[in-house]
């Protein structure tokens, strides 16, 4: 039970690091260049972001940290971790081009590979773990709002 706790602390920890470090490359636009730009009326309040990424990370964190725990040895935990991995990276991308690049359609096309691994990771997950897998289900619906949300701010732009 330590060594599962132990585990899920380091993926949380992990996991919330990688949203900081993508954080900066928000900060330096929400109010300049995001600003600026016409958004469809269903855009949330920029306020909202911060506390909804940071639940989703945990998450993600504690559906990682119960993957880990079933031993990396095992082929079916490295892939799905390796899944997890990808996608983390492609999420901190994305932040980095539509933000940091400014760039809303080349954004639109990494987070469409970013929800593709996102699946991939959750079918993997749900070989592992079931919790896990359905740990990474409102990260996934999120996702695709933010999707909807990229494609509309491309559009009217």
């Amino acid at each position: 039970m330590k060594k599962k706790v132990l585990f899920i602390v380091i993926a949380v920890t992990i996991c919330l690091l990688i949203g900081f470090l993508a954080g900066f490359a928000t900060q330096s636009s929400v109010d300049s260049w995001y600003a600026t730009l016409n958004k469809p009326s269903f855009n949330p309040p920029n306020w909202i972001f911060a506390p909804v990424w940071t639940l989703l990370y945990i998450l993600m964190g504690i559906a990682a940290g119960l993957v880990w725990a079933k031993g990396f040895y095992h082929v079916w935990v490295k892939t799905a971790l390796y899944y997890f991995g990808f996608q983390l990276l492609f999420n901190a991308l994305w932040s980095i081009v539509f933000f940091g690049f400014q760039e809303p359609f080349w954004a639109l096309l990494v987070i469409l590979v970013l929800m593709i691994l996102i699946l991939l990771t959750i079918k993997w997950f749900k070989i592992v773990s079931k919790p896990a897998a359905y740990l990474m289900l409102p990260y996934l619906l999120w996702v695709c709002f933010a999707m909807l949300l990229n494609y509309k701010i491309w559009e009217l732009n």
